[in-house]
């Protein structure tokens, strides 16, 4: 049986969006695009790179919004598997892993081994987390999210906090989401100030 994972580089105030780039996630007009690779490169985020590549060492398959699976197609989906270090090592797994996509309003996907779900995206999620494999990726996709919680099919999120507050922006756990307690599996401070720690199901923990 294979876990579903979510993993989000978070801030204090709960917000997941547009970490990565200015234009990653603009939507409502947000601000503060690039505020973790920002952080990251002000204070030192070496450690960050290092847990990410363990992390996606276990990765079997990708589990994605729409949104998301577009970022990712338009960048990982193309750049060089033959690249050195992490950015090679990371694009050689995500091409060939299975992605499954979540969206009401895709027809077709071009990325390699991409699965676009049907209108039973809950009865399909619980199907592949049924197969054997070992760690089933989401990343960002929070309405995905909202939806995998309100069924109870997370087996665990692996955050990484920021200490940083945005005010603003779309967050992991809104109002209204699915009340749910899991186990602090483990938690550990990186050298940036970044506090990572992962919250399991308490079958799984």
């Amino acid at each position: 049986m294979s876990e579903i994972v979510v993993q989000a580089y978070i801030t204090l105030d709960g917000v997941v969006q547009g970490g990565g780039g200015p234009h990653e996630d603009d939507d409502g007009g947000f601000p503060h695009g690039g505020w973790a690779a920002d952080y990251d490169a002000a204070h030192g985020g070496d450690d960050d790179g290092n847990l990410v590549a363990e992390w996606e060492s276990r990765t079997d398959a990708l589990l994605l919004g729409r949104r998301t699976y577009e970022i990712f197609a338009r960048s990982w989906g193309v750049w060089d598997e033959s690249a050195d270090g992490f950015t090679g090592e990371l694009t050689r797994r995500y091409n060939r892993v299975p992605k499954y996509v979540a969206s009401r309003t895709l027809t077709g996907l071009s990325w390699v081994n991409s699965h676009l779900l049907g209108p039973d995206l809950v009865g399909d999620v619980r199907r592949i987390r049924e197969q054997p494999g070992r760690e089933v990726r989401v990343w960002g996709s929070t309405e995905l999210v909202r939806t995998l919680g309100e069924h109870d099919l997370v087996d665990e999120y692996r955050l990484a906090v920021y200490p940083v507050v945005l005010g603003t922006g779309k967050r992991l756990f809104t109002a209204g989401f699915t009340p749910s307690t899991f186990v602090l599996a483990e938690t550990w401070p990186l050298s940036s100030g970044v506090v990572v720690s992962r919250y399991r199901r308490r079958d799984r923990a």
